[in-house]
């Protein structure tokens, strides 16, 4: 059989969306947005270096290197992560985040001169009617703002991202008047930003045109970013929705941290862009990308999160199991990683697991004991586990398995 004759994919059928002609970034925010949760520790500046290392292993090409304004500890952690960048000459564009004021921009700046590297600053401002109305500007001093801290910024050396706060629910009047000031100031990317997770895919789209549709009118060459937060659990489908609309970068974190309840998550966009075939990079590194995020920031991955997660590729289930060990049984990879997974362990350098519970059959016993060296045709064993199994209330752990076995052994009259 071929590989299409066995999946039936809906998401492929006539009218669905052809990723063939995307072409989309990635950049980084885990150091920026990520450390900014409330729940997390900011790491040393060694484990910041090892987790750009491997930003570029996934291939990720750009990364938030911090928000040096924020104070000494955070302007020496950037200028530590840039040196990086140029000591080992990274494949990866940095950038750092500020507020619209020359007191933020100017130690990015400072940052680009002394290492040589070519930086971008994210000059963040909020825009939405209920913020000015809570901060009390007015639409004059926005304006001011903006074009103040681009032509400083221009002015210093460094490639402007214009930021937007609070995008998906700000009016397009302001929209309009601040993209095009800050274009004209010479900021060359635009960032659509859903900071408070409030957007819905059909809102991403409808902003995501009306962006572009903007940039077109400007007559200027600028890029669009798509910047989204998951307060409604919607982020990952918004990131998605503004890649189908054409812009040219996103932003995610490792796990999803950052404010709140976090940002997109880096690690399953990537899954996700290799499996629409637009993301042609190794992810057999992303459980060590995963595994060191969580260390670093003192955050733990539950067992059930996709793909890193320590359930994610592991079963106990009698029917579940079964299928997966026909399927290794016939020596054939792609249908191991395929016949109860959405998604391919191998992708990520992982295998199917099978395991011995309360819900579990006789192959999963008889499996379990095979790869770990014991014989799977004892049948004095498989029951001694199987009743195990059926009497606790849990997912045997390899420990209490060895201990029945050991006890089956013992109690076994010898010749």
């Amino acid at each position: 059989m071929e590989p299409q004759d066995l999946i039936h994919d809906w998401n492929q059928l006539p009218g669905s969306f052809d990723f063939s002609q995307v072409r989309v970034e990635l950049d980084d925010e885990t150091l920026r947005d990520g450390l900014q949760n409330p729940s997390v520790k900011d790491p040393p500046l060694a484990h910041k270096r090892k987790l750009l290392h491997l930003m570029v292993d996934l291939g990720i090409q750009a990364a938030d290197i911090g928000l040096p304004g924020a104070g000494p500890r955070a302007r020496e952690a950037v200028l530590g992560l840039a040196r990086e960048i140029v000591d080992n000459d990274l494949p990866i564009s940095a950038n750092c985040a500020a507020r619209t004021v020359k007191a933020d921009i100017a130690p990015i700046a400072e940052v680009s001169q002394a290492t040589g590297l070519k930086m971008e600053v994210g000059a963040f401002l909020g825009s939405s009617p209920i913020r000015k109305y809570a901060e009390g500007w007015q639409s004059s001093m926005l304006r001011r703002a903006t074009e103040e801290a681009v032509a400083f910024a221009v002015s210093e050396g460094l490639d402007v991202m214009y930021v937007t706060e609070d995008t998906t629910r700000s009016h397009p009047d302001t929209l309009r008047e601040l993209y095009t000031t800050a274009i004209e100031c010479g900021a060359r990317r635009i960032c659509l930003a859903d900071t408070v997770g409030h957007a819905t895919p059909h809102g991403v789209r409808e902003l995501v045109r009306f962006a572009k549709q903007l940039v077109r009118d400007t007559g200027e060459d600028v890029k669009v970013d798509w910047h989204g937060h998951r307060d409604r659990g919607l982020g990952l489908a918004n990131c998605i929705a503004a890649i189908e609309e054409g812009v040219d970068r996103v932003h995610a974190t490792a796990l999803g941290i950052g404010e709140r309840c976090g940002n997109v998550e880096m690690d399953l966009l990537l899954v996700n862009m290799q499996l629409f075939g637009i993301h042609e990079g190794d992810l057999t590194k992303l459980p060590d990308y995963c595994g060191l995020a969580a260390r670093m920031c003192g955050v733990s991955i539950p067992h059930s999160y996709p793909v890193v997660g320590e359930d994610a590729f592991r079963t106990g289930t009698g029917v579940h199991a079964a299928a997966i060990i026909k399927a290794i049984r016939k020596g054939d990879r792609w249908l191991e990683d395929r016949v109860y997974s959405g998604v391919p362990a191998s992708q990520v350098g992982l295998r199917q697991k099978i395991e011995v519970s309360p819900v579990s059959g006789l192959s999963n016993v008889r499996y379990w004991l095979e790869e770990h060296g014991y014989d799977p045709q004892d049948e004095q064993l498989c029951a001694a586990v199987f009743d195990l199994a059926k009497r606790s209330d849990h997912t045997l752990s390899e420990a209490e398995i060895v201990e029945e076995i050991e006890r089956v052994r013992a109690e076994a009259p010898t010749a």
